[in-house]
Protein backbone atom coordinates (compact mmCIF):
# COMPACT_ATOMS: atom_id res chain seq x y z
CA UNK A 1 0.00 0.00 0.00
CA UNK A 2 2.72 2.19 0.77
CA UNK A 3 4.30 1.74 -2.94
CA UNK A 4 1.13 2.44 -4.12
CA UNK A 5 0.93 5.50 -2.50
CA UNK A 6 4.28 6.94 -3.22
CA UNK A 7 3.63 6.21 -6.98
CA UNK A 8 0.33 7.96 -6.99
CA UNK A 9 2.14 11.22 -5.04
CA UNK A 10 5.22 11.13 -8.02
CA UNK A 11 2.90 11.34 -10.57
CA UNK A 12 0.69 14.17 -9.19
CA UNK A 13 3.84 15.72 -8.72
CA UNK A 14 4.93 15.28 -12.35
CA UNK A 15 1.20 15.60 -13.22
CA UNK A 16 1.88 19.61 -11.36
CA UNK A 17 4.97 19.96 -13.06
CA UNK A 18 4.26 19.20 -16.51
CA UNK A 19 1.59 21.83 -16.04
CA UNK A 20 3.22 24.65 -14.74
CA UNK A 21 6.00 23.93 -17.72
CA UNK A 22 3.81 24.51 -20.11
CA UNK A 23 1.99 27.27 -18.47
CA UNK A 24 5.20 29.50 -17.95
CA UNK A 25 5.84 27.94 -21.37
CA UNK A 26 2.99 29.60 -22.74
CA UNK A 27 2.94 33.11 -20.95
CA UNK A 28 6.67 33.41 -22.09
CA UNK A 29 5.85 32.76 -25.57
CA UNK A 30 2.97 35.52 -25.16
CA UNK A 31 5.02 37.99 -23.86
CA UNK A 32 7.72 37.67 -26.58
CA UNK A 33 5.07 37.63 -29.15
CA UNK A 34 6.32 33.93 -30.38
CA UNK A 35 3.48 31.70 -29.73
CA UNK A 36 2.49 30.89 -33.43
CA UNK A 37 6.16 29.96 -33.36
CA UNK A 38 6.64 26.78 -35.10
CA UNK A 39 8.63 24.41 -32.70
CA UNK A 40 11.63 23.21 -34.01
CA UNK A 41 12.86 19.19 -33.51
CA UNK A 42 9.27 17.54 -32.53
CA UNK A 43 9.47 14.04 -33.91
CA UNK A 44 6.15 12.24 -32.69
CA UNK A 45 6.13 8.85 -34.38
CA UNK A 46 2.51 7.78 -35.75
CA UNK A 47 1.81 5.99 -32.44
CA UNK A 48 2.44 8.70 -30.29
CA UNK A 49 0.63 11.37 -32.48
CA UNK A 50 -2.38 8.65 -32.00
CA UNK A 51 -1.91 8.72 -28.33
CA UNK A 52 -1.42 12.45 -28.27
CA UNK A 53 -4.76 12.75 -30.61
CA UNK A 54 -6.55 11.08 -28.06
CA UNK A 55 -5.72 13.64 -24.69
CA UNK A 56 -8.99 15.60 -23.57
CA UNK A 57 -9.67 19.06 -24.03
CA UNK A 58 -7.59 19.80 -27.26
CA UNK A 59 -9.03 21.76 -29.55
CA UNK A 60 -10.34 19.91 -32.97
CA UNK A 61 -7.73 21.36 -34.86
CA UNK A 62 -4.99 20.95 -33.28
CA UNK A 63 -6.47 16.85 -33.22
CA UNK A 64 -6.34 17.34 -37.33
CA UNK A 65 -2.95 18.18 -36.87
CA UNK A 66 -1.51 15.15 -35.01
CA UNK A 67 -3.52 12.95 -37.80
CA UNK A 68 -1.13 14.04 -40.52
CA UNK A 69 2.83 13.75 -40.96
CA UNK A 70 4.99 16.65 -41.55
CA UNK A 71 2.38 18.88 -39.87
CA UNK A 72 4.55 21.52 -37.98
CA UNK A 73 3.11 22.45 -34.28
CA UNK A 74 3.72 25.93 -32.60
CA UNK A 75 4.88 27.03 -29.15
CA UNK A 76 1.06 27.39 -28.43
CA UNK A 77 -0.11 23.97 -30.24
CA UNK A 78 2.69 22.13 -28.45
CA UNK A 79 1.88 23.52 -24.41
CA UNK A 80 -2.18 22.39 -25.34
CA UNK A 81 -0.20 18.98 -25.71
CA UNK A 82 1.66 19.15 -22.84
CA UNK A 83 -1.05 21.04 -20.52
CA UNK A 84 -3.15 17.70 -21.96
CA UNK A 85 -0.72 15.04 -21.10
CA UNK A 86 -0.63 16.97 -17.80
CA UNK A 87 -4.12 15.94 -16.71
CA UNK A 88 -4.23 12.42 -18.58
CA UNK A 89 -0.86 11.06 -16.37
CA UNK A 90 -3.06 10.20 -13.55
CA UNK A 91 -5.49 7.82 -15.63
CA UNK A 92 -5.18 4.53 -17.78
CA UNK A 93 -2.80 1.65 -16.29
CA UNK A 94 0.76 1.84 -15.82
CA UNK A 95 1.89 1.63 -19.77
CA UNK A 96 -0.34 3.73 -21.07
CA UNK A 97 1.30 6.38 -18.24
CA UNK A 98 4.61 5.58 -19.45
CA UNK A 99 3.61 6.57 -23.17
CA UNK A 100 2.52 9.95 -22.00
CA UNK A 101 5.66 10.29 -19.85
CA UNK A 102 7.73 9.87 -22.72
CA UNK A 103 5.82 12.34 -25.16
CA UNK A 104 5.64 14.95 -22.39
CA UNK A 105 9.20 14.46 -22.33
CA UNK A 106 9.84 15.01 -26.35
CA UNK A 107 7.93 18.26 -26.20
CA UNK A 108 9.07 19.50 -23.19
CA UNK A 109 12.62 19.45 -24.50
CA UNK A 110 11.65 20.90 -27.73
CA UNK A 111 9.71 23.76 -25.89
CA UNK A 112 12.64 24.19 -23.73
CA UNK A 113 15.01 24.81 -26.35
CA UNK A 114 12.66 27.30 -28.28
CA UNK A 115 11.55 29.23 -25.67
CA UNK A 116 12.29 28.57 -22.06
CA UNK A 117 16.18 29.98 -22.30
CA UNK A 118 15.01 33.52 -22.95
CA UNK A 119 11.52 33.50 -20.52
CA UNK A 120 12.80 33.49 -16.90
CA UNK A 121 13.41 37.24 -16.76
CA UNK A 122 10.47 38.65 -18.87
CA UNK A 123 7.76 36.02 -16.90
CA UNK A 124 8.89 36.72 -13.76
CA UNK A 125 8.33 40.41 -13.69
CA UNK A 126 4.33 39.66 -14.50
CA UNK A 127 2.37 41.05 -11.31
CA UNK A 128 0.52 38.29 -9.65
CA UNK A 129 -2.33 40.51 -9.14
CA UNK A 130 -2.83 40.31 -12.80
CA UNK A 131 -5.11 37.31 -11.76
CA UNK A 132 -8.50 37.01 -10.97
CA UNK A 133 -9.60 33.72 -8.82
CA UNK A 134 -12.98 32.81 -8.81
CA UNK A 135 -14.42 30.79 -4.96
CA UNK A 136 -17.55 29.67 -3.73
CA UNK A 137 -17.43 29.65 0.18
CA UNK A 138 -19.77 27.00 1.07
CA UNK A 139 -20.33 26.85 5.27
CA UNK A 140 -20.24 23.00 5.47
CA UNK A 141 -23.14 21.17 7.33
CA UNK A 142 -25.27 24.01 7.41
CA UNK A 143 -29.15 23.34 6.35
CA UNK A 144 -30.50 24.92 4.41
CA UNK A 145 -27.22 26.45 2.75
CA UNK A 146 -24.73 29.26 3.48
CA UNK A 147 -22.92 30.51 1.00
CA UNK A 148 -20.67 33.01 -0.78
CA UNK A 149 -19.36 33.65 -4.33
CA UNK A 150 -16.49 36.07 -4.33
CA UNK A 151 -13.70 37.03 -6.88
CA UNK A 152 -10.45 38.11 -5.88
CA UNK A 153 -6.64 39.11 -6.98
CA UNK A 154 -4.00 36.84 -7.06
CA UNK A 155 -2.65 36.99 -2.99
CA UNK A 156 -1.63 34.81 -0.11
CA UNK A 157 -3.80 32.71 2.00
CA UNK A 158 -3.46 34.95 4.14
CA UNK A 159 -5.13 37.11 2.47
CA UNK A 160 -7.69 34.88 1.39
CA UNK A 161 -8.73 34.14 4.83
CA UNK A 162 -9.58 37.54 5.28
CA UNK A 163 -11.77 37.62 2.34
CA UNK A 164 -13.66 34.92 3.62
CA UNK A 165 -14.01 36.47 6.97
CA UNK A 166 -15.45 39.80 5.76
CA UNK A 167 -17.39 37.89 2.88
CA UNK A 168 -18.73 35.81 5.28
CA UNK A 169 -19.73 38.06 8.23
CA UNK A 170 -17.43 36.48 10.75
CA UNK A 171 -15.44 39.01 12.99
CA UNK A 172 -12.15 36.66 13.16
CA UNK A 173 -11.86 36.45 16.34
CA UNK A 174 -10.46 33.26 16.44
CA UNK A 175 -8.31 31.05 15.02
CA UNK A 176 -7.68 29.60 11.54
CA UNK A 177 -6.47 26.97 9.14
CA UNK A 178 -6.52 25.95 5.70
CA UNK A 179 -5.53 21.98 4.26
CA UNK A 180 -5.20 21.83 1.12
CA UNK A 181 -4.34 18.09 -0.37
CA UNK A 182 -3.22 16.78 2.98
CA UNK A 183 -1.53 19.87 4.16
CA UNK A 184 -2.22 22.65 6.79
CA UNK A 185 -1.69 25.88 6.28
CA UNK A 186 -1.95 28.60 8.69
CA UNK A 187 -0.18 31.92 10.50
CA UNK A 188 2.71 30.44 13.12
CA UNK A 189 3.05 33.21 14.56
CA UNK A 190 -0.77 32.43 15.58
CA UNK A 191 -0.64 29.11 15.57
CA UNK A 192 2.52 28.81 17.47
CA UNK A 193 1.39 30.56 20.00
CA UNK A 194 -1.97 28.45 20.57
CA UNK A 195 -0.46 24.92 20.03
CA UNK A 196 2.65 23.50 21.46
CA UNK A 197 3.66 21.24 18.62
CA UNK A 198 1.10 22.31 15.43
CA UNK A 199 3.11 22.23 12.24
CA UNK A 200 1.69 24.03 9.32
CA UNK A 201 2.69 25.69 5.52
CA UNK A 202 2.72 29.31 6.23
CA UNK A 203 0.05 30.86 4.52
CA UNK A 204 1.47 34.05 5.11
CA UNK A 205 4.08 33.47 2.23
CA UNK A 206 1.88 31.26 0.09
CA UNK A 207 0.30 32.71 -2.71
CA UNK A 208 -2.97 31.53 -4.13
CA UNK A 209 -1.11 30.98 -7.67
CA UNK A 210 1.47 28.90 -6.11
CA UNK A 211 -1.77 26.41 -4.75
CA UNK A 212 -4.41 26.40 -7.54
CA UNK A 213 -4.07 24.33 -10.82
CA UNK A 214 -2.58 25.93 -13.37
CA UNK A 215 -5.18 24.91 -15.92
CA UNK A 216 -7.77 26.19 -14.23
CA UNK A 217 -9.79 23.10 -13.01
CA UNK A 218 -12.02 22.82 -10.53
CA UNK A 219 -10.59 22.55 -6.79
CA UNK A 220 -11.43 22.73 -3.57
CA UNK A 221 -10.02 22.79 -0.75
CA UNK A 222 -11.19 23.47 3.44
CA UNK A 223 -10.96 26.50 5.86
CA UNK A 224 -11.65 26.03 9.17
CA UNK A 225 -12.28 28.86 11.81
CA UNK A 226 -12.80 28.93 15.55
CA UNK A 227 -11.20 25.65 16.32
CA UNK A 228 -13.11 25.56 19.51
CA UNK A 229 -16.73 25.93 17.54
CA UNK A 230 -15.39 24.13 14.13
CA UNK A 231 -16.83 26.57 11.40
CA UNK A 232 -15.84 24.44 8.67
CA UNK A 233 -15.88 25.49 5.12
CA UNK A 234 -15.23 24.42 1.42
CA UNK A 235 -13.60 26.56 -1.01
CA UNK A 236 -13.97 25.71 -4.29
CA UNK A 237 -12.03 27.20 -7.06
CA UNK A 238 -14.36 27.53 -10.07
CA UNK A 239 -11.72 28.74 -12.36
CA UNK A 240 -10.07 32.65 -13.55
CA UNK A 241 -12.70 34.97 -15.32
CA UNK A 242 -11.31 37.56 -17.26
CA UNK A 243 -10.56 40.77 -15.12
CA UNK A 244 -13.09 43.55 -15.80
CA UNK A 245 -11.15 46.92 -16.03
CA UNK A 246 -13.45 48.86 -14.85
CA UNK A 247 -14.64 46.44 -11.53
CA UNK A 248 -12.99 46.92 -8.54
CA UNK A 249 -11.60 43.59 -6.55
CA UNK A 250 -12.02 42.33 -4.12
CA UNK A 251 -15.81 41.17 -5.10
CA UNK A 252 -18.57 39.18 -3.59
CA UNK A 253 -20.99 38.53 -6.70
CA UNK A 254 -23.50 36.54 -4.35
CA UNK A 255 -24.71 34.42 -1.78
CA UNK A 256 -26.83 32.87 0.73
CA UNK A 257 -27.67 33.32 4.22
CA UNK A 258 -26.98 35.41 6.87
CA UNK A 259 -23.60 33.93 8.70
CA UNK A 260 -24.04 32.17 12.13
CA UNK A 261 -23.60 34.48 14.94
CA UNK A 262 -19.71 33.88 16.90
CA UNK A 263 -19.64 31.42 19.85
CA UNK A 264 -22.91 29.87 19.06
CA UNK A 265 -21.26 26.72 19.45
CA UNK A 266 -21.00 25.65 15.38
CA UNK A 267 -23.33 24.17 13.19
CA UNK A 268 -25.29 22.58 15.77
CA UNK A 269 -25.33 25.16 18.21
CA UNK A 270 -27.03 27.20 15.64
CA UNK A 271 -29.20 25.25 15.13
CA UNK A 272 -30.45 25.61 18.92
CA UNK A 273 -29.97 29.28 18.48
CA UNK A 274 -32.07 29.85 15.82
CA UNK A 275 -35.03 27.54 17.09
CA UNK A 276 -34.55 29.73 20.41
CA UNK A 277 -34.96 33.24 18.88
CA UNK A 278 -38.00 31.52 16.45
CA UNK A 279 -40.07 30.60 19.52
CA UNK A 280 -41.33 33.02 21.82
CA UNK A 281 -42.09 30.07 24.11
CA UNK A 282 -38.72 28.48 24.40
CA UNK A 283 -37.05 29.28 27.59
CA UNK A 284 -33.88 30.63 25.99
CA UNK A 285 -35.98 33.30 23.66
CA UNK A 286 -35.40 36.43 25.76
CA UNK A 287 -31.78 35.28 26.25
CA UNK A 288 -30.82 35.03 22.78
CA UNK A 289 -32.65 37.68 21.29
CA UNK A 290 -30.10 40.15 24.45
CA UNK A 291 -27.24 38.40 23.80
CA UNK A 292 -27.66 38.91 19.82
CA UNK A 293 -28.79 42.20 20.04
CA UNK A 294 -32.55 42.12 19.56
CA UNK A 295 -32.43 41.27 16.15
CA UNK A 296 -30.95 37.93 13.75
CA UNK A 297 -32.76 37.17 10.39
CA UNK A 298 -31.05 34.10 8.73
CA UNK A 299 -31.88 34.73 5.50
CA UNK A 300 -30.76 38.17 5.24
CA UNK A 301 -28.19 38.61 2.99
CA UNK A 302 -26.76 41.48 0.52
CA UNK A 303 -23.90 40.62 -1.97
CA UNK A 304 -23.06 44.74 -2.19
CA UNK A 305 -22.89 44.55 1.97
CA UNK A 306 -19.89 41.95 1.70
CA UNK A 307 -17.82 43.69 -1.22
CA UNK A 308 -18.22 46.55 1.28
CA UNK A 309 -16.77 44.85 4.18
CA UNK A 310 -14.18 42.36 1.98
CA UNK A 311 -12.78 46.74 0.37
CA UNK A 312 -12.57 47.62 3.89
CA UNK A 313 -10.44 44.33 5.11
CA UNK A 314 -9.77 43.33 8.42
CA UNK A 315 -7.35 45.53 11.23
CA UNK A 316 -3.89 44.74 10.88
CA UNK A 317 -3.52 42.76 14.26
CA UNK A 318 -0.03 43.12 14.17
CA UNK A 319 0.41 46.83 13.45
CA UNK A 320 -1.57 46.89 16.74
CA UNK A 321 1.14 44.62 19.00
Amino acid sequence: MARKKSTTADLTEQSVLLAEFAANALLAAEQFGIKKKVVAGIDLDEAERVVAAGLPGLSATLRKKLSKNGVSFTIADTSSIVLGLAESILEGDPLQRLKLLFIAKKLTDCLEANVVPAAPAKAKKSKPTDTLYQFKITLLDAKPLIWRRIQVKDCTLDKLHEHIQTAMGWTNSHLHQFEIRGDRYGDPELLDDGFEDFECVDSTKTNLSQILPKTGKRFSFKYEYDFGDGWEHEVLFEGSPPVDPKAKYPLCLEGERACPPEDCGGVWGYGDFLEAISNPKHEEHDNMLEWIGGRFDPEEFDPKASTKEMKKGLPDWRSMI
